[in-house]
């Protein structure tokens, strides 16, 4: 069994449910949904059409679903002159009505979390909130915006993520606005290593990337088509670039060696809790 806490739109704290079985597939509330669909519909394919799914999809679900707990959940009967019927066995039924008197409890449970969260010092509270994020970018600096200047489209963002470190990020207004980007806001700036360009500290450059990030080489790691060096750039930040082996070799950029981490501004995502 597992869950999980996130935020809502309106900022509230929520909370899913899943079960897993060993290595099986999770049964999470879409699957739960389709067995409900299924009760109420009596067919896989009017129970598809409820919950959005393809024919196949659901088909393929209700075969995981049985064979995923020690008996079958969903009972399938073919044929007939109206297709074939399904129904949820006792089993089934009794799985739904676990889940969802979890689900419930699990929610009751959320709701005192968040209250509880209030409490705690924002620092505190934001420090929980970063530790349950997950994203797919490689770098993910935390920081408070400190400046926002609105265009007739876009906004410049300044995000201060130290104390003699900003990054900005171009976005549109209306992202801006969804997310709530002002002076004093607690943000995340996101950006995948294939984006960040290195130079060597001692180069004298003219370039348009926005962001230009003075550091020192902390780790380089090389493959046989990529090479990874991560900077250590100020307060404990880092920032990491995933350029070719050949541009590395070519910068011959060592640990303890002085670099440049060059970032446009465009792909500087930003996300907030």
């Amino acid at each position: 069994m597992t869950s999980r806490t996130g935020l809502a739109a309106n900022g509230d704290l929520t909370a899913s449910l899943s079960l897993r079985r060993g290595a099986g597939l999770r049964v999470g509330a879409e699957r739960i949904a389709l067995l409900e669909a299924i009760d109420a519909r009596g067919t896989i394919a009017a129970a598809a059409k409820v919950v959005g799914l393809s024919y196949k999809g659901a088909w393929d679900s209700v075969q995981a679903l049985n064979n995923l707990f020690d008996q079958p959940l969903v009972s399938t009967q073919a044929g007939g002159v109206k297709g074939g019927v399904a129904s949820l066995t006792p089993r089934g039924e009794a799985v739904v009505l676990a889940f969802r008197a979890v689900e419930v409890e699990l929610s009751h449970l959320a709701e005192a979390l968040d209250r509880r969260l209030s409490e705690l010092p924002e620092s505190l509270n934001s420090l929980l909130w970063g530790l349950g994020m997950k994203t797919s970018a490689r770098n993910a600096l935390r920081g408070v915006v400190e400046r926002v200047k609105e265009g007739a489209v876009n906004a410049e963002v300044i995000l201060k993520i130290a104390e003699d470190v900003e990054i900005v990020a171009v976005i549109t207004r209306e992202s801006a606005s969804e997310l709530g980007l002002k002076p004093g806001r607690a943000a995340i700036a996101l950006i995948k290593s294939s984006f960040v360009i290195l130079a060597r500290g001692d180069a004298s450059l003219r370039t348009s990337a926005r962001n230009q990030l003075a550091g020192r080489v902390v780790r380089r790691e090389d493959g046989a088509v990529n090479s990874e060096i991560s900077l250590a750039i100020d307060a404990g930040k880092t920032i990491t670039a995933t350029i070719t082996r050949e541009s590395a070799e070519a910068l011959d950029l060592n640990v303890g060696d002085s670099a440049l981490a060059l970032i446009k501004a465009s792909h500087v995502i930003l996300a907030v809790e």
